[in-house]
């Protein structure tokens, strides 16, 4: 039995003026910036002000871009040769600098200058499990609220799991709102021998991260930071909720990108359940890097013809070497087939595109509007 699957149409997504945020997402190694940089110089190209914002410390799509580096602002892309009918900035973010940004914005000065000046929160800032993923999203509201683009394109960060970008806000509420971090706002009424007994035994989590700080300073410092941060932490929330209710709005659309690959695949599915659970936009599915077949030959006569050259004593090693590239191609391509075919069949309402892969790496803005073809079914 066959499950009809529509094809996701990528233009009238990005051309639709209701469309105000993509969010590409999946999990890790699966193309997700250079899918979501295809998508906004496609959309800057058809004329609307596109910002696209990637998590890829690597500089290689910054260079495609024709700039030398990105930054935690974004930049306009401007070179010779690049005259879209809108227009296309870039930034990558910089999760310190997004957290230091976010402190200053909801505590006033003089406490934004302490909390910023200790050493926990130094630490805390980088290394805290599910900060990256946060600030992307603290990063996200920040241009949704700024209101000069008229698209915003995320790549969501390399996590193991793609739901971590979702869980990411509950995940580091939870651990700064948590009993023991709530001790640590209270040294006082805990009692020096008392706090370091809890400290010693539930703070073996934070051992590797601070291990630069020692003894008495670490509770200190810790101690200092959460009574600094008390009060800001309403803020802290209340910006993960406007955030939320963002991905949540009729503007919203997620894009989940996966490799015709079983784990990747996997991961997809559960992302896409995930959605549906939380009544989030899903756009679509990107089978991204696919192998299509592009000649009328079985895999079986492939063989069979390389076979009857060996046999002949024919001295053909291309002809033969190509004939079983082929057959390996076929192969390849089938299993693809099955693996997509599964994914439809448990999710049979999600359109999907297939991005065949390219011979090399993206390294210009020739290789991203390839791409942004490709994406749209050319």
């Amino acid at each position: 039995m066959t499950f009809p699957t529509s094809t996701l149409d990528v233009d009238t997504l990005i051309d639709d003026p209701e469309t105000r945020v993509i969010v590409c997402c999946g999990s890790g190694g699966v193309g997700k910036t250079t899918t979501a940089a295809a998508l906004a110089l496609r959309a800057a190209e058809r004329g609307r002000q596109t910002v696209v914002l990637t998590i890829d410390p690597a500089r290689r799509l910054a260079q495609a871009l024709g700039l030398r580096e990105l930054g935690n602002h974004p930049r306009k892309v401007s070179v010779a040769g690049f005259e879209p009918k809108g227009e296309l900035w870039a930034m990558m973010l910089d999760m310190r600098r997004t957290f230091d940004d976010m402190v200053r914005r909801h505590a006033g000065p003089e406490r934004a200058e302490q909390l910023l000046a200790n050493r926990f929160y130094q630490t805390i800032s980088t290394s805290f499990s599910g900060t990256q993923e946060y600030m992307a999203m603290e990063k996200l509201g920040q241009l949704a609220a700024a209101g000069e683009w008229e698209l915003i394109i995320v790549d969501t960060p390399p996590s193991r799991s793609a739901l971590d970008f979702l869980d990411a806000p509950t995940r580091l509420s939870a651990a700064l709102d948590g009993r023991m971090i709530r001790l640590l706002t209270g040294p006082a009424k805990a009692g020096g021998w008392g706090l370091r007994k809890v400290v010693s035994a539930g703070f073996s989590m934070f051992a590797k991260a601070v291990s630069t700080i020692l003894g008495g300073q670490l509770l200190a410092d810790a101690s200092a930071f959460m009574q600094a941060f008390d009060t800001t932490f309403g803020g802290f929330r209340e910006r993960a909720r406007k955030t939320a209710e963002l991905l949540r709005s009729k503007g919203t659309a997620f894009l989940v990108v996966a490799a015709p690959e079983p784990d990747a695949l996997r991961e997809a599915s559960y992302f896409v359940e995930r959605l549906s659970e939380e009544s989030m936009p899903l756009a679509g599915l990107v089978a991204n890097r696919t192998h299509p077949v592009l000649a009328e030959l079985s895999a079986v006569d492939a063989l069979a013809a390389a076979d009857a050259l060996d046999r002949g004593g024919k001295n053909a090693p291309l002809a033969t070497a190509v004939l079983r590239l082929h057959a390996d191609r076929v192969a390849q391509a089938e299993r693809e087939k099955r693996l997509l075919a599964r994914f439809t069949r448990a999710h049979p309402g999600v359109s999907v595109v297939r991005v065949p892969a390219l011979p090399s790496d993206v390294h210009d803005l020739a290789g991203l509007r390839d791409i942004g073809d490709r994406l749209a079914g050319n």
